[in-house]
């Protein structure tokens, strides 16, 4: 196996990320793609796993633009 090409770059985070489940409203660190803003797309944040925990593959579907600069704690 053999990298081709470096296609964008992201940066992995743990975002405490919330989420409607059931009807409650809960909170879990996640594990995020950061991927930074290009052209007229906002900073985006893609969650790898689910909230209790189970991998997901890096989907742009499930990104989450952000507004302005991600709170660091």
């Amino acid at each position: 196996m053999r990298v081709k090409t470096i296609l964008s770059e992201a940066t992995l985070v743990i975002a405490d990320l919330e989420v409607h489940l059931n009807g409650e409203l809960r909170s879990s660190p996640t594990l995020c793609a950061l991927l930074p803003a290009s052209g007229k797309q906002a900073a985006r944040v893609v969650p790898l796993n689910t909230p209790d925990g189970r991998p997901v593959l890096l989907s742009m579907d499930n990104a989450i633009a952000l507004d302005g600069e991600p709170l660091r704690a």
